[in-house]
């Protein structure tokens, strides 16, 4: 990574730790992914199973990286990974209720509506079941009761982003939020406007790209003093372009998070930078964290967050960064 890249804090020395030592459906769907191809163990072969819950909306590339570092880690430590998903937050504790029921060894979940899940994860704690948050919740997880957490500080992503898009003279961002009630897209918008005052919110529905660019559409044709765009998910981004191209907007855009296209469009120069949490290491440190408590009474983090992000990805780091955007690692 070049020098422009900038990590606010390092998780490379807890990651190291637990890679020594091991070696960011359908909506209201469950669904479930028995881990039992690949390379290293079959699955189940350390006898424990874990449940995989999180809030992903159907259709966001995001989780396939989050699905590929647990699906990759089950792999390699023999687990058996249950993957169920909701994107309204009452059927995700639905899901973590269903896990407990079901008796798992350990339960990795998001937490990206603490309150609304508070109940299921207690009770898979009142269960003896350990239980360890990652991608949403950093300030929320240990008061739920969960162990350990793997994720980005949002609300230093967004300041930091805010402060670039400063440097940069933006004074009218307009900060894209794709699911309501999410605490950490709040938070990267409330961070952006740390830095830079003028911040406006816009709430769109993250489940429909059509409906996403007609509503940013609509707005920059309305605003013409919105002079910058942060959308929150890659997506979003695509959307975003061709929200700008429809209104004759000028906007810079940035984005947090990363896929293969929005990758290209940085390449391209219609994306200014991106924010990575890098989403793979938190699947693949979220199922191996529980792996190691359960099998060692290993607590990773020292009790505080081990954090992922945020990392700036942009031209001057792209062409190392893409190739590993293609088979979704990164």
């Amino acid at each position: 990574m070049t020098a422009r890249t900038r990590t606010f804090r390092i998780f490379a020395a807890g990651a190291a730790v637990v890679l020594a030592a091991a070696a960011c459906s359908s909506g209201g769907r469950e669904k479930t992914d028995d881990t039992a191809s690949g390379g290293g163990n079959a699955a189940g072969s350390s006898g424990y199973t874990i449940a995989f819950i999180t809030h992903e909306t159907p259709g966001d590339t995001f989780w396939d990286k989050v699905k590929n570092g647990a699906n990759q880690a089950a792999k390699d430590t023999g687990v058996t990974l249950k993957y169920s998903n909701d994107p309204e937050a009452p059927k995700q504790a639905v899901l973590i209720q269903n896990a407990v029921d079901s008796k798992v060894s350990g339960i990795a979940t998001t937490l990206v509506t603490p309150d609304a899940l508070a109940g299921s994860v207690k009770a898979a704690t009142d269960a003896g079941i350990p239980v360890v948050g990652f991608n949403s919740g950093l300030d929320q997880y240990q008061k739920l009761g969960a162990l350990m957490y793997f994720g980005s500080d949002e609300t230093l992503a967004g300041t930091t982003a805010g402060k670039r898009l400063a440097d940069q003279g933006a004074k009218h961002p307009l900060c894209v939020i794709q699911q309501t009630g999410s605490v950490a897209l709040e938070a990267r918008c409330a961070g952006v406007k740390t830095s830079v005052p003028g911040t406006e919110n816009i709430q769109v529905n993250g489940a429909d790209d059509a409906a996403v660019t007609s509503t940013l559409q609509a707005k920059l044709a309305q605003d013409k003093s919105i002079d910058a765009i942060v959308t929150l998910g890659a997506p979003q981004a695509l959307d975003a372009i061709k929200a700008k191209e429809q209104a004759g907007s000028e906007a810079k855009l940035v984005t947090f998070d990363l896929n293969e296209q929005a990758a290209t469009e940085i390449k391209n120069g219609n994306i200014v930078f991106s924010i990575d949490q890098q989403p793979y290491v938190q699947g693949y440190m979220a199922v191996t964290s529980l792996y190691l408590n359960i099998k060692n009474g290993n607590d990773i983090g020292g009790g505080k967050p081990v954090l992922t992000g945020p990392s700036f990805v942009d031209s001057e780091n792209i062409d190392k960064i893409i190739p590993f955007t293609k088979n979704n690692t990164r």
